[in-house]
């Protein structure tokens, strides 16, 4: 009897080895009881890292991630317990966002629809566009307008800062571009023309690429990409290839462009001559909308917005920036490289590794109607993609697998932005609301209203300070905690 309680004890407890996402082993192999909890594990993964202060990790085993025990995350029955069982740990962000919960200014100026809305990275910008043809620069900290920038003859349909926060890009419906100087208000150099039709979306490349920030590339609905020198004001080149009008272009970390077609593909270009690397298949309808998991990363640049909120922009020397940026964006893909998700009117996402596979890692289905929008959370776990069928679903990063839905929306989700901390986000809809999601709790954390008709646009500042919000009255709205 004595033998049989001893085996019953020695069952209760694994032989555990920590290993960070690239396979590092942190420290000694340890002999851990079955029932160890979340808490342990962060305690046992601090001090085997030698961290000073104390940081929040995730744990992962056999990829399930382990929320209360590690008892509870594992498959007993499979388990062999004479085995080494790898558990996995990720850093959370250090910094926490606190919910947005109310709106703290509406700032009228616009005069017809706000289309966009979108914070510089280093946070200390805001600018929108809108159906009026203007472009305005709002100061953040006294929330009033500062500057109303008129250039455009049609509707201004996407903005995209640079990023090193010294440049906007907007694009018209008549397919123009302007630059704009935020810290002026005025126009740099000359309107970027050769698009037949309108402008879909802008990119600039990355700062670790290129810390001039010279370079931009723009989709068309006359299926084009064109890349821009936008100090000479000309073309670069033009990439020609879809058959139909492009609805997104990303320009990757890695030297290559991705573009987004109704045409149903996605196609992958080599960024320095638009030379065509592969053509992405599997979607039966429309592709609406890319992200890559290094979109928070390549935003940021060489910033670090939560740190610096109250400090000047970058280091003065642009070189060591320029490392800085590349050894964040190394970090970030050296586990598995950069992912890009397409959404599709087909109601379905795929999920690719755009620099090695024609074929998609993961089919994501599930939305009853269109998916309008994707994003990846900033430390690339989580996939949100929003529909027209009023829900929000929630997508593991790396394998496709679903989570779960969020509802609450009574009418189409148009948008979503993430907290810089991945642990909340915000969804903007054609009913007016904005509402604000606890990604741990996986509910509602608050609701939002105060705009008056559709919200077309949304975005949460890089410093996590501040939320902004624009669409259909025309007025622009800032939410805070």
């Amino acid at each position: 009897m004595e033998n049989e309680g001893e085996a019953v004890t020695e069952q209760k407890r694994l032989l555990c080895c920590f290993k960070s996402e690239n396979g590092e082993v942190a420290g000694d192999m340890m002999d851990l009881p079955i029932d160890c909890s979340l808490q342990q594990l962060t305690l046992i993964c601090n001090a085997l890292l030698k961290q000073e202060e104390p940081v929040p990790y995730l744990f992962y085993v056999n990829e399930n991630e382990i929320t209360h025990t590690l008892e509870k995350a594992l498959n007993i029955r499979e388990l062999n317990t004479e085995g080494v069982v790898d558990i996995i740990y990720q850093q959370q962000a250090v910094f926490r966002v606190r919910p947005v919960t109310r709106c703290t200014s509406s700032i009228p100026g616009h005069a017809e629809a706000v289309i966009s809305v979108s914070f510089s990275p280093d946070g200390k910008h805001l600018a929108s566009g809108s159906g009026d043809t203007t472009v305005r620069f709002w100061d953040v900290d006294t929330q009033s307008p500062l500057y109303t920038c008129e250039g455009h003859k049609n509707w201004v349909l996407c903005i995209a800062w640079s990023p090193d926060s010294t440049k906007l890009a907007s694009a018209c419906k008549d397919g123009k571009i302007i630059i704009w100087d935020p810290f002026t208000g005025k126009q740099i150099g000359k309107t970027l023309t050769g698009h037949k039709q309108w402008i879909t979306s802008l990119s600039w490349e990355p700062y670790h690429k290129n810390p001039e920030c010279r370079y931009l590339a723009s989709s068309s609905k006359d299926g084009d990409v064109r890349i821009w020198d936008t100090v000479l004001s000309n073309t670069l080149f033009c990439i020609s290839g879809h058959t139909k009008s492009v609805t997104m272009v990303k320009w990757g970390g890695a030297g290559l462009i991705y573009s987004a077609s109704q045409d149903r593909t996605v196609k992958v270009w080599r960024a320095k001559d638009g030379v065509l690397c592969r053509t992405l298949e599997g979607h039966a309808h429309w592709v609406n909308t890319l992200a890559l998991n290094t979109d928070y990363i390549l935003r940021i640049g060489a910033f670090d917005p939560v740190k610096d909120s109250n400090k000047d922009t970058l280091m003065p020397d642009k070189k060591k920036s320029q490392d800085f940026a590349l050894k964040r964006y190394y970090e970030v893909t050296e586990s598995i490289g950069e992912r890009l998700v397409s959404g599709s009117d087909d109601f379905t996402l795929f999920l690719w590794n755009p620099d090695k596979d024609k074929k998609p890692l993961a089919r994501l289905t599930g939305h009853q109607q269109l998916v309008n929008d994707v994003k990846f959370s900033p430390d690339g776990r989580i996939l949100a993609s929003a529909s027209f069928d009023k829900s929000i679903k929630l997508w593991e990063a790396k394998t496709g697998k679903f989570i779960c839905t969020l509802r609450g929306h009574v009418q189409a989700v148009y948008m979503v932005s993430f907290s810089a901390d991945s642990r909340l986000m915000v969804s903007g809809s054609a009913d007016s609301t904005l509402k604000l999601w606890n990604l741990k709790t996986k509910k509602l954390e608050v609701d939002l209203p105060g705009h008056a008709d559709e919200i077309f646009a949304v975005d949460w500042s890089t410093d996590g300070l501040k939320v902004a919000s624009g669409g259909k009255d025309k007025v622009l709205r800032l939410w805070q905690n």
